[in-house]
């Protein structure tokens, strides 16, 4: 009846309307709340580009995805392109919202508008229930659905204010390797206390991998039970009529590379990386030994300081706005493969307390060498860092070379403390970490590092990041740039040039030129270990 159906849509039923079940009805209704597979095989519709209007069949994959997102609390799934994925996720909403009283869902996407379209699918499954299934509808709109069992429905974008606030029973996120790196952090940052607030509380994610970040890190912390995410890993082969023939034609079509990602759910990166592409695929990420609280953000600690090892901090500088970072890149130089040990990062550290950051994790590291890039208020930072807290382990520049800059012994009339990254310190630099990661002859661990390096592309005549930042890349260039002075060998009892040369000629590359200069060097490391001191919990 037209007085029954909500704002005259005579598939949906208004909310207080009441339905006689017949005894057959009532058998089903409770089979449908007991198993969200016979609910959905059974009375979930949708359209079938050949056939039209059908009851959804689930693939066993898909039935896997139905069943974990009931049963556990955490779940990831890494899926190929056009596998089916939205449908699936559409019976698994419907079904929980449905049999469960004010269960509250948030569906999130990189665009508002693909948030949207799930929930469009969602309505229109809906519609088609039979109306002894349905629950009256309170809220109908193209953002929200709200039921009268009190259960809600929500479509946005990916942010970190989405669902700020809000109560949610499931948040779904869908294609969240897409969302820029930036908000896929933020967003975490900000909604996992909702999550966690609730002893149920779900999340379900789906996406098909693209590059490294955090929906990367989060799949392989599943793999390595290193999380509570149960992983559903789906091959391009299980949906039915992809075979062999399949493949080979959509590689013709599109290209290989296309094909790797999109259906073969491959991690890779960008095609022009700094970093070969196929020597990223195995860079391994490993956890902090230990993480320690400083200014708003965490040293991370990888290999803790080791008695007589020398070390080096390369320092990028930022404004403290919440936006680029202020950077410590901690490499022990002691010997070759050189090795990253440690590890900062901080948006939003003020430039008058940044410089106390760095002498401590210098002193920790045996009263490290340290080389701060001064393009812009990193000049404040490096002097505060010799005039105020008396740091004598700071690197210097002689400015007056037209070829360039190089490193000096000393302070002059001539010098300067720091290095400006120029175009020639950054193609330097940049060449030279391509050839040092490549072969092996600088061993980076850190995630947040690699996750960079993965979007770290060519863009016209140099190298920056594709989306997101590049600090603790740009960190690396300048040790790398570093590296290239030929008085570095002197004091790490290394010939670089001949590492360079040689791993350079092992990849059949040209030899990279080497400036000529000098690098200064204060006191000889002291011996610190872990046990002796540590800064940061000093107080």
């Amino acid at each position: 009846m037209a007085s029954d159906s909500y704002l005259g849509n005579p598939l949906i039923k208004k909310s207080n309307v009441a339905i006689n079940f017949t005894a057959e009805q009532i058998q089903e209704y409770v089979k449908c709340a007991k198993d969200p597979v016979y609910f959905i095989q059974n009375y979930v519709k949708i359209v079938n580009i050949d056939l039209g209007l059908v009851t959804f069949k689930l693939y066993p994959y898909q039935q896997s995805i139905v069943e974990s997102a009931c049963d556990n609390r955490f779940v990831i799934c890494k899926m190929p392109r056009q596998c089916g994925k939205t449908t699936t996720i559409v019976g698994v909403i419907l079904w929980h919202t449905l049999f469960n009283e004010n269960y509250n869902v948030a569906i999130l996407a990189h665009k508002a508008a693909q948030s949207r379209e799930i929930l469009s699918r969602i309505q229109f499954a809906y519609e088609h229930l039979p109306k002894w299934l349905q629950q009256g509808v309170v809220e109908w709109n193209k953002g929200n659905i709200e039921l009268e069992n009190g259960s809600k429905i929500l479509a946005s974008a990916t942010s970190s204010s989405a669902i700020r606030g809000g109560s949610f029973n499931m948040i779904y996120l869908d294609e969240f390797a897409f969302v820029p790196n930036n908000l896929q952090e933020q967003f975490f940052a900000s909604v996992y206390p909702t999550i966690s607030s609730g002893s149920t509380s779900k999340v379900l994610i789906t996406s098909t991998p693209n590059g490294l970040n955090l929906f990367y890190k989060l799949w392989a912390d599943s793999q390595d039970n290193k999380n509570d995410y149960h992983g559903i890993d789906v091959h391009w082969s299980d949906t039915p009529g992809r075979d062999e023939k399949w493949k080979l034609e959509t590689i013709r079509n599109t290209s290989e590379q296309q094909f790797r990602v999109e259906y073969g759910c491959e991690f890779l990166g960008s095609s022009n990386t700094l970093i070969d592409p196929a020597k990223l695929q195995t860079l391994v990420f490993t956890y902090p030994i230990k993480t320690v609280p400083y200014f708003g953000s965490d040293l991370k600690v990888y290999t803790a300081p080791v008695k007589g090892n020398k070390y080096i901090i390369t320092v990028d500088v930022a404004q403290g706005a919440g936006l680029d970072y202020s950077i410590c890149q901690v490499i022990d130089i002691t010997s070759v493969p050189y090795k990253q040990v440690a590890t900062y990062k901080n948006n939003i550290i003020h430039t008058l307390v940044f410089p106390d950051v760095i002498r401590n994790i210098g002193i920790y590291y045996n009263e490290a060498l340290i080389l701060v890039e001064i393009n812009d208020i990193g000049k404040q930072v490096v002097d505060s860092l010799h005039y105020d807290l008396e740091y004598e382990g700071i690197l210097t520049v002689d400015k007056s070379i037209a070829a360039g800059q190089k490193l000096t012994g000393g302070f002059g009339t001539r010098t300067q403390m720091g290095v400006r990254t120029t175009t020639q310190v950054k193609r330097i630099g940049c060449s030279n970490l391509k050839t040092l990661i490549e072969s092996d002859k600088l061993l980076v661990c850190d995630f947040d590092t690699i996750n960079e390096l993965f979007r770290f592309v060519s863009v016209r005549n140099t190298f920056q990041a594709e989306d997101g930042n590049d600090d603790l890349v740009m960190g690396l260039v300048l040790f790398s740039w570093l590296i290239n002075q030929p008085y570095f060998k002197d004091m790490s009892e290394n010939d670089v040039h001949k590492v360079l040369v040689e791993a350079a000629m092992e990849d059949d590359l040209l030899p990279f030129i080497v400036d000529e200069g000098y690098i200064s060097y204060g006191n000889e490391p002291i011996d610190v270990s872990p046990d002796q001191f540590d800064p940061f919990l000093a107080n």
